[in-house]
């Protein structure tokens, strides 16, 4: 199986500046660390390669020191990381980072499965998930609480949190996933 993460660097604290001209975050010199959400992604992906065999790739888009965030990913499992990275994408919105998002992965691999976390703690619009998929054309559950995938590793039982309880959805592969808190508790990272 042929698993992509997207992951992003968010800030790592609440006290950010934003530049008054552009509107960006200042990044610069500010500490960062991997979105939350998107650990829950990381760690699905882990568990997936570990029962269903396969690799695990770790994409972000971002500024270069986004590849130390990349080295956590290794450190806790990923096979493959790549940054994309452009001074072109500073202030980047969804739709600009969900398109250089699908068109950085159809370059790099194959895969069966695409998850990203529900959102980023720096933007919140839960878009860039369902925006790749939609780039992508793929099918797609967010909110994903639980899943169970069949032996044929084709076939996918999803349990999708909703505000008042959860529904159940079947899907296929190739598919785009996004994590919420209640999928797994991430791992620490491996000191070797």
């Amino acid at each position: 199986m042929k698993i992509v993460v997207c992951i992003k660097q968010v800030p790592g604290t609440s006290q950010v500046e934003i530049d008054p001209e552009t509107g960006v975050l200042k990044r610069d010199g500010a500490a960062a660390k991997i979105n939350p959400y998107d650990l829950y992604a990381l760690e699905t992906a882990m568990r997936l390669k570990e029962c269903c065999g396969g690799t695990v790739t770790a994409v972000t888009m971002g500024p270069p020191q986004a590849e130390a965030m990349m080295k956590e990913a290794y450190m806790m499992g990923v096979d493959q990381a790549y940054v994309f990275t452009d001074r072109t994408f500073a202030g980047a919105d969804v739709l600009a980072t969900s398109y250089t998002l699908a068109q950085g992965i159809t370059s790099i691999c194959d895969y069966d499965i695409i998850i990203c976390g529900k959102q980023t703690t720096d933007g919140d619009t839960a878009q860039v998930g369902p925006q790749i998929a939609e780039k992508l054309d793929l099918p797609q559950v967010t909110y994903v609480e639980e899943f169970h995938i069949e032996d044929n590793l084709k076939d996918i039982t999803v349990k999708r949190q909703l505000e008042d309880g959860y529904e159940l959805i079947g899907i296929k592969t190739p598919c785009m996933l996004t994590a919420i808190k209640e999928l797994n508790d991430p791992r620490y990272m491996n000191m070797k």
